[in-house]
């Protein structure tokens, strides 16, 4: 990352040195030979085959949704179609769902622009490494200590998240590579791991499972503290086997956390060699791209008059009584723990 002159202002790094620029509009393959070789024995993905799978795509929408408001460009098709290693049928349900969590969670997509989280950037709840680590993917940090529950609503987070998804997924690397997150507990109480219950957990899941067009590689947890067994219990009951086992507990010893993530990729208060860590960078990365997501996101719903399929994945508000009991009974290991 560039470094920064003494006229820079905190709010305008120099540069987004580190973080890719989307690719064109009219598609044309940004990806290395390394890639796309990459892409070919991870992802099925033949570059001599991409453009007509991406046409077999955009045939399936327009005779199975013809009423669906969706982009149909080659660049977007691709992102689900390398999300389902190219199966046609599970691309177009993750497309579905992508457009199904708008109408299943309003309060989240609703207005969904950066400048309508700019709060969660500026306390520091999350930003994304400017270094990827030697596989390529780059790390989005999670802080939720930094969250206070009189602060602002949980889902404002959730916003901030989803933003820096549909920002990182854009370039054609990440497409293939994937993402490795990493979440400090540190600072995390009470209030904060009470606060997210079954039904918010879900949507989460849900959403970063099917319903985004992204490969989440890692989960490194650190720091975590007692009451994490709890904060885990509510969540691992929506989470898929191969999702579940990419979670990993680091503790407070970081040690074991180097060898999944280099120290040359790491800011220097993980131990780490890349330096302070600056909220900044992202959070302009983030604030630039304030047009492209009024265009992308402030419009009507997308899935108005589309027929959609009964396994749609966000079908349903309803936990049931069951969760419900459990929620409570969880909240009592919480305190318990605490």
């Amino acid at each position: 990352m560039a470094d920064r002159t003494d006229t820079t202002s905190p709010l305008e790094p120099a540069a987004d040195v580190g973080f890719p620029p989307p690719p064109p509009p009219i598609y044309s393959c940004t990806l290395t030979p390394e890639l796309v070789a990459k892409a070919r024995e991870e992802l099925q993905e033949k570059p001599e085959w991409r453009l007509r799978d991406v046409q077999a795509l955009r045939d399936m929408i327009m005779k199975e949704q013809p009423n669906l408001r969706t982009r149909l460009d080659d660049a977007f098709l691709l992102r689900f179609l390398r999300a389902r290693k190219f199966d046609y049928d599970r691309a177009l349900q993750l497309l579905l769902n992508y457009h199904g969590s708008r109408r299943a969670w309003p309060e989240v997509f609703q207005d969904l622009k950066p400048s309508t989280v700019k709060h969660v950037l500026d306390l520091g709840f999350l930003t994304v490494l400017p270094r990827p680590d030697p596989q390529g993917r780059y790390i989005l940090c999670l802080r939720p200590g930094r969250w206070k529950p009189n602060d602002y609503p949980f889902v404002d987070n959730i916003r901030a998240i989803y933003l820096t998804l549909e920002k990182l997924i854009q370039p054609e690397e990440t497409q293939v590579n994937g993402i490795v997150i990493l979440v400090d507990y540190n600072g995390v109480g009470l209030s904060q791991a009470s606060n997210p219950g079954p039904l918010l957990s879900k949507k989460v899941v849900g959403i970063l499972q099917d319903g985004f067009p992204i490969r989440i590689k890692a989960v490194n947890i650190i720091n975590e503290p007692l009451i994490f067994k709890g904060i885990f219990a509510i969540i691992k009951p929506f989470l898929k086997e191969k999702m579940a086992e990419r979670f990993v507990l680091h503790g407070s010893d970081l040690s074991s956390l180097y060898r999944v993530i280099p120290r040359s990729v790491l800011p220097e208060e993980y131990g780490g060699m890349a330096g302070h860590l600056d909220m900044s960078v992202w959070a302009h990365t983030l604030m630039k791209a304030e047009e492209e997501f009024v265009v992308e996101f402030c419009q009507p719903d997308p899935l108005e008059g589309a027929v959609l399929p009964d396994s749609l994945l966000f079908e349903g508000e309803q936990v049931g009584v069951q969760g419900e009991d459990s929620y409570r009974s969880l909240r009592s290991q919480l305190y318990y723990c605490y």
